[in-house]
């Protein structure tokens, strides 16, 4: 059973139109699939070396197995849909590690694809780790998680050699309530890779289980996976001190206030304590990463780095479409998938017009 994004059972006749898409990812795919559905040309563009995005290279093998995803891809190569790949677009703005971790061989003006095609969408999704903003985090034994992931993942499926990837061993800190730090716990514990390295993994979260966006029914199969957690911390340094490598942690109480949904976290004054690891993964949210700074290309970008566009999905630059979460934040698959159909419906109707 393949995972869709082909929406029709036989291609129509060429519209003549031809429409560039940046980013591999879902929201990108689903986008392709109604554009192809429409008679229309489509092109992909991804830094990677094969589609999928964080689906791909993001997300551990045992939450979503890759070979419905790549049946899913080859039914859009054999509809006509053409990816260009090890690719970046533009990215004015750089990914810091992940560039390092993507390699891409080619770089293209997002500018130049603009006057090329009838229609551009950008749906380059979120690839950045968010920095904690505490002293020691540049430290090269404290990782953002998920070019971390994505490293494993380049390995794994033999597009970069292991010795490639930041090194993971000993005892282990992840940092976060999200998806993301549960997916950097549960690849140490159980990939075949890490089995008599990685000799403990502790997750630490400023909130308790119950308002953690992974939810407590997954906090619970990390703790059964082998997991310590410790809630209600939160690391405020990094440090080296006599060869070691130690963590300054201080301790949270919960705070209901009535403008806010969940409980802020309020440290409790005095209540520091150190710990040793080997190693850290950062997993405190992703920023959006669109190809250009704002003001690029005639095209806005917010302070989140999110994408501005209308309620078309077009951007401040006219035949400029974005979808996902550049567009709108950090979402999970869905909402990104239905994202880019959305818009390519959108695309359509404004291909249609001219």
């Amino acid at each position: 059973m393949s995972m869709k994004f082909l929406r029709c059972k036989e291609v129509p006749p060429s519209t003549g139109k031809r429409v560039a898409i940046i980013g591999a990812g879902p929201a990108g795919l689903g986008a392709a699939g109604i554009l192809r559905c429409k008679g229309h040309e489509v092109v992909v563009y991804d830094q990677n070396p094969e589609p999928g995005g964080l689906v791909m290279f993001g997300i551990p093998i045992t939450r979503i197995p890759k070979g419905p995803v790549r049946k899913g891809i080859q039914e859009l190569i054999d509809a006509g849909v053409k990816f260009v790949l090890r690719t970046k677009v533009d990215m004015t703005g750089d990914l810091g590690l992940m560039d390092e971790v993507v390699s891409p061989a080619e770089r293209v003006k997002l500018e130049d694809i603009i006057n090329e095609y009838d229609a551009v969408l950008i749906a380059t999704g979120t690839w950045r780790t968010r920095d904690m903003g505490v002293p020691g985090e540049d430290l090269p034994w404290v990782y953002p998680a998920v070019e971390w992931i994505v490293a494993v993942h380049m390995a794994k499926y033999g597009y970069k050699p292991w010795d490639k990837v930041p090194k993971l061993e000993g005892r282990v800190l992840v940092i976060g309530g999200g998806l993301t730090a549960a997916d950097a716990v549960l690849m140490p514990l159980t990939y075949e890779e890490f089995k008599g390295k990685v000799k403990e993994v502790v997750l630490s979260y400023r909130r308790t289980a119950e308002y953690a966006p992974m939810g407590k029914r997954e906090v619970d199969n990390l703790i059964a996976a082998g997991a310590k957690y410790w809630e209600l911390t939160q690391p405020v340094e990094f440090k080296e001190e006599n060869g070691k490598k130690i963590v300054r942690f201080v301790k949270m109480r919960l705070v209901q206030t009535s403008a806010e949904r969940r409980p802020r976290p309020v440290p409790i004054e005095g209540s520091e304590f150190e710990e040793e690891f080997d190693y850290v993964l950062k997993a405190v949210g992703v920023l959006a990463t669109p190809p250009i700074k704002d003001g690029c290309c005639g095209i806005k970008v917010d302070p989140h780095g999110t994408i501005v566009t209308d309620d078309n999905f077009m951007t401040t630059r006219e035949g400029v479409f974005a979808a996902g979460d550049v567009r709108h934040g950090p979402s999970l698959i869905g909402p990104a998938l239905k994202s880019g159909m959305d818009a390519a419906k959108k695309i359509h109707e404004y291909l249609m017009s001219k």
